[in-house]
């Protein structure tokens, strides 16, 4: 068969280890026949980890060897200088070389951003690469960026952040024109500091279809398809929304199961319990994408087990289809502002 996709992925990363990232990989290759892998890493030990694949399954997926490991609290200044030979960057040169055509990485972010603009460079008419996730809300997802990339932004960097969410949240199954949003403190013009102000002015004169302010509440409503903030606001609201939800699951088993009646109560109210887990499940939004790159990156959360690995490399290969880079390009220099 004619393989036509290539994914890198730097399997010495995260929390759990190659493990994961292994098991996602092959699971991923399962669904899509014209899937290709490329596992970057010790070769000692991800052979191993290959063994329970099927001999079709093995041979879509290659090994790259790197001899170095990037650990998740190093300086990325020191990875760049120190780490040349680590999985995290031989698997960014396969996709600088056109080797591959995205790379997964559940490693060090902030290693991963810096090594990322450096080998694979800006598209053109972007300043600044930023971080974008869905998240979960009142009848699908609400794209977010950024995410934590840059802890401020001029208002220029905001309207592009917007160009690019605008791109990512257009992904053949929502509106042609995704509604946008710039996350502020009230949603009357006069509300918020000059920079966002500044970048109101810009997106409304755009051919964006910009709804305008938005609070944080908007986030969950589905009241726009994008909200764009500064890499500083759009972290804390993103730890916040997870710790929440940490918070949450952990009152509600704590509730269920405080009395014999509330556990006997819970059996009724188990096929809605599983279709609350499933709906909010994290691992089904795993996979930040680093948009603004000429390039496609997508980090996977550094502790998401082999489904949510998955998920990060689905995405990578969604955007690898639709060409992400070019369409963000081509939306940009359409513009008017």
């Amino acid at each position: 068969m004619q393989h036509s996709l290539s994914i890198a992925i730097d399997a010495m990363s995260g929390d759990l280890g190659p493990a994961s990232c292994v098991a996602g990989a092959i699971e991923v290759l399962r669904s899509t026949p014209d899937l290709e892998i490329t596992l970057v890493g010790i070769p000692s030990v991800l052979e191993p980890l290959l063994l329970t694949a099927s001999k079709a399954l093995r041979s879509r997926v290659h090994l790259c060897a790197a001899s170095q490991i990037v650990g998740m609290d190093e300086r990325p200044r020191d990875v760049m200088r120190h780490k040349k030979d680590s999985s995290l960057r031989r698997a960014i040169d396969l996709v600088a070389s056109g080797q591959a055509s995205a790379c997964i990485s559940s490693g060090n972010t902030g290693a991963l951003m810096a090594t990322s603009h450096f080998v694979l460079g800006m598209i053109a008419g972007i300043e600044r690469p930023a971080i974008v996730a869905n998240i979960p809300a009142t009848g699908g997802h609400t794209c977010m960026l950024d995410l934590g990339a840059n802890v401020s932004a001029t208002p220029v960097q905001l309207f592009q952040f917007a160009v690019m969410g605008s791109v990512m949240a257009h992904d053949g199954r929502r509106a042609t024109q995704p509604r946008v949003g710039l996350l502020n403190v009230g949603a009357e013009d006069i509300k918020g500091h000059d920079v966002v102000q500044a970048a109101h002015a810009l997106l409304k004169r755009s051919s964006l279809n910009y709804c305008g302010y938005v609070e944080g509440n908007d986030i969950f409503t589905g009241a726009v398809d994008v909200v764009v903030t500064d890499g500083f606001t759009g972290n804390v609201a993103l730890k916040t929304m997870e710790g929440l939800a940490r918070m949450q699951s952990r009152v509600m088993h704590e509730e269920l199961t405080c009395s014999p009646w509330r556990r006997l109560g819970s059996l009724f109210a188990l096929p809605a319990l599983r279709g609350f887990r499933q709906r909010f499940d994290p691992r089904r939004y795993n996979g930040a994408s680093m948009v603004g790159l000429a390039g496609i990156v997508v980090k996977s959360h550094g502790s998401a087990d082999a489904v949510a690995f998955a998920h990060a490399v689905r995405l990578g290969i969604d955007e690898a289809r639709r060409g992400v880079p070019s369409e963000i390009g081509m939306t940009l220099k359409a513009q008017a502002v």
